[in-house]
């Protein structure tokens, strides 16, 4: 390949230190490419963004008949659940996004804002900076969804503290949160059987999808997991 047709570089933007660890949550862009990276690993890219997509699309299109949905999505990423979220969603909704690390936030609104659109302006919109975790704790029944794409699902790379989203206490917590046939939406890289028969253990009734991230037919394939809160009340 001569210097004409080779690839661009890669061009770092900004980076932040990812709170409790040593490691580092870089943005980079190549052309029209951009990409969120834990050190060298990668979280996401604009060019792969259907199973984001998807994961809001299949829960908020079931809350429909639901009066005045609220939603809570837990991380910001490059805005596609949130975007996709509020396609799907009537007028009376509310999205609340929860973002751990300030600089996504500024991404969003900066380097990134030509993949939010006017999301982030949106009135039935409220991003929050902070765990996510504590807003699923904050009271009983509050939300109709609970859609978390953080840390590559329950095999994180990034803070063992998200490990408590997915252990057997954090889908006690979702549930608490949870109104009656709520749903619990869960992005993962990759499918993890453990996680799968916890849900089930916990009550919850799970369908599992499996969506290609580009769209295409032979890109990297993700799994979503819907679980649905039954109509009793949990036990805390």
């Amino acid at each position: 390949m001569n210097a004409s047709t080779a690839s661009p570089p890669w061009v770092q933007l900004d980076s932040s230190p990812i709170p409790g660890t040593s490691a580092t949550l870089r943005l980079l862009r190549q052309d029209e490419a951009y990409s969120i990276q834990v050190g060298d690993a990668e979280l996401m890219t604009n060019l792969d963004r259907r199973s984001e997509q998807a994961l809001a699309t299949i829960a908020c299109t079931r809350l429909r008949d639901r009066p005045n949905p609220r939603v809570l999505i837990g991380g910001l990423g490059m805005g596609f659940t949130l975007r996709a979220a509020l396609e799907a969603l009537g007028p009376d909704a509310q999205v609340v996004v929860a973002e751990l690390i300030p600089s996504v936030v500024a991404w969003a609104r900066g380097p990134l804002a030509h993949l939010f659109g006017d999301s982030l302006d949106d009135p039935r919109v409220e991003i929050v900076e902070g765990d996510v975790n504590r807003l699923i704790q904050s009271g009983p029944a509050r939300f109709d969804a609970i859609l978390l794409d953080v840390d590559n699902g329950p095999s994180g790379m990034t803070r063992r503290e998200n490990d408590r989203l997915y252990d057997r206490w954090g889908l006690k917590r979702a549930q608490y949160a949870l109104t009656r046939g709520g749903i619990l939406g869960v992005w993962s890289g990759k499918p993890d059987r453990r996680f799968k028969a916890r849900l089930r253990l916990h009550g919850f009734t799970v369908d599992e999808v499996r969506v290609r991230a580009n769209g295409g037919a032979d890109g990297p394939r993700h799994v979503l997991w819907f679980a649905v809160r039954p109509d009793a009340e949990p036990a805390m």
